[in-house]
């Protein structure tokens, strides 16, 4: 019971990254949208590189969490 919470928790916490991902992006894509001519703000392409790495974390955390749950393979 206490492994489906833990890997519940984890495939949550995978979500939400990709939901922080798509969030950034989309904000990236409609300052490229609306043609300024300026480049991102430094905050936007902090907020999305920093999305980025939250969701490779979480999905390695992920990862070894089922390899750790699955055993070791024959």
């Amino acid at each position: 019971m206490k492994q489906q919470s833990e890997e519940a928790t984890a495939l949550a916490r995978v979500a939400e990254a990709a939901r922080e991902v798509q969030a950034a992006s989309a904000a990236l894509e409609q300052h490229f949208d609306e043609t300024t001519g300026s480049p991102p703000s430094t905050l936007q392409l902090a907020r999305f590189a920093a999305a980025m790495q939250e969701l490779k974390e979480a999905r390695e955390s992920f990862d070894a969490l089922l390899g750790k749950s699955s055993g070791p393979s024959v």
